[in-house]
């Protein structure tokens, strides 16, 4: 569905007319080449965004992509457009599943296009942005989606510091004296990680393509923006590799100490076995030797055989507890 449109001159939204056609045709006579047009959808159906691609003239694999909305970040050069993608974050809490949204662009002379799914990131805000900074939307079209991307990776920093604050809270149980389960907690974290890493890893030459001024849809007056943009990004960047190769570190420590634990239990369960195999040998034998059992000749004798089988047992218990198997 459109959830906004109008037409830009001069840094300031003017009325565009209901048609879209007419809106475009305004933007590109008016004269002036700061005049742009911005259409903003939000998951629209395909039908809907065929009428929109018949209008702007964009192309059909850009408006195949923009509809399935599972692509991977990129950025894709068409007679007549720029089509760039960005992955939206839909879970802003590192402990629960992590979810990636989408939103593309399309960039022409006198027009954008956004195209929205998923439920992060609305573009409200961006729009209600851009139109109170005339200097900024006298640009054009490329200050909108300097101000879409700038909202995105910012969603990435703000994501960065807490899945960092997440992790850094559970290395310091990992590898705490305290015994618990860790793997699970682990790897969830490391599935976040994984997934934030799709949406991040890939916009790392779109962002840098976007600064080198190797696009003719990109002003000049924007480069320094994205320079700020691509920094982001490649920050972003190195904090999932730098995730990934922490949490591979945190996962090993808790097999070893999870491997040790084992090798205590097993251990302790040896010592108990030793020192209960005493009593137990000396009774199966006066099982197996009924008539010569001591106190059938001995008053005292029973006494005598309990009180040896309590000190093997005991003396075994300290020589054990000394070994720190007990």
């Amino acid at each position: 569905m459109i959830v906004d449109c109008a037409t830009y001159r001069d840094g300031r939204r003017v009325s565009a007319p209901e048609d879209l056609s007419d809106a475009l045709e305004e933007a590109r006579s008016c004269g002036d080449p700061s005049a742009f047009l911005w259409l903003g959808l939000f998951e629209p159906e395909p039908d809907e965004l065929d009428l929109v691609a018949h209008e702007f003239g964009l192309h059909p694999l850009a408006v195949e992509d923009a509809v399935s909305a599972h692509q991977r970040p990129k950025l894709e050069h068409y007679k007549g457009s720029t089509f760039l993608v960005f992955k939206t974050l839909l879970e802003a809490d590192p402990h629960h599943s992590l979810q990636l949204g989408e939103i593309s662009v399309f960039l022409g002379e006198n027009f954008v296009v956004t195209v929205r799914h998923g439920g992060a990131n609305p573009l409200t805000g961006v729009r209600n942005r851009v139109e109170a900074d005339p200097e900024l939307l006298q640009i054009g079209p490329s200050a909108v989606l300097y101000a879409v991307a700038d909202l995105i990776v910012d969603s990435y920093s703000s994501y960065s510091q807490l899945m960092q604050d997440s992790i850094d809270a559970l290395e310091t149980e990992v590898f705490s004296p305290s015994r618990g389960d860790y793997g699970g907690p682990i790897y969830a974290l490391k599935r976040n990680a994984i997934v934030f890493a799709r949406a991040v890893v890939p916009l790392v030459m779109p962002t840098k393509a976007l600064v080198a001024g190797q696009e003719e849809r990109i002003a000049k007056e924007t480069e320094p923006y994205f320079r700020d943009v691509a920094d982001h990004v490649l920050r972003a960047t190195d904090a999932a590799r730098e995730w990934n190769e922490l949490l591979d570190h945190m996962l090993d420590a808790d097999r070893s100490r999870v491997s040790v634990q084992q090798n205590d239990d097993m251990r302790r369960i040896s010592a108990w076995a030793a020192i209960l195999a005493v009593p137990t040998a000396i009774a199966g034998i006066y099982g197996m030797n009924f008539d010569n059992m001591p106190e059938l000749h001995w008053h005292y004798s029973y006494y005598v055989v309990l009180g040896v089988m309590a000190t093997a047992c005991v003396t075994l218990y300290v020589l054990l507890k000394r070994a720190k198997w007990l």
